[in-house]
């Protein structure tokens, strides 16, 4: 699913097989450690592997770090079927409460308009000022300038 650059389209490039082991392990290492990371999505009905759906530690170079994001890949195959925000709805909801978090984010290149549906579906709202270029990204990238969104818990339980 790395490897396809439909599925890669909105990062500088798709991923080796061994980058894709590697993020495998360190999400293993995250979910043991933390209890929460990108978990693997299955779908229900044959218990394929579709993707991934979770939450991560905001990584320390971004400008609004000491956060937790929300986070999606699927693969093309399960695009448009809902699965995006059924998933990120479960990972909320276990951010809220198992994790006690008061916020969550969720940050993607601006022209990833699929991803930003997605937010839009689960209640997060656009945050324009920390929208930011991503400092792991290369300066002359299309996909560099990245929006910040975020959903507060206070979000869902109306205030």
């Amino acid at each position: 699913m790395n490897a396809d650059a439909d599925v890669m389209r909105y990062f500088e490039r798709p991923q080796t097989l061994d980058e894709s082991q590697a993020l495998i392990a360190r999400q293993k290492e995250h979910i043991t450690q933390k209890g929460y990371g990108l978990w693997a999505a299955e779908r229900i009905a044959d218990n394929r592997f579709i993707g991934f759906i979770g939450l991560a530690d905001v990584s320390s170079d971004l400008p609004f770090a000491a956060a937790i994001e929300i986070g999606w890949r699927l693969d093309k195959s399960v695009w448009g079927q809902g699965l995006a925000p059924e998933g990120a709805r479960a990972c909320l909801a276990f951010a809220f409460s198992a994790l006690s978090l008061g916020e969550v984010v969720s940050f993607t290149a601006v022209t990833n308009q699929p991803s930003v549906r997605v937010m839009e579906k689960i209640g997060m709202r656009r945050d324009h000022s920390g929208d930011f270029d991503h400092p792991r990204v290369g300066v002359q990238s299309p996909v560099r300038p990245h929006v910040l969104y975020r959903i507060q818990v206070s979000d869902l339980i109306g205030g």
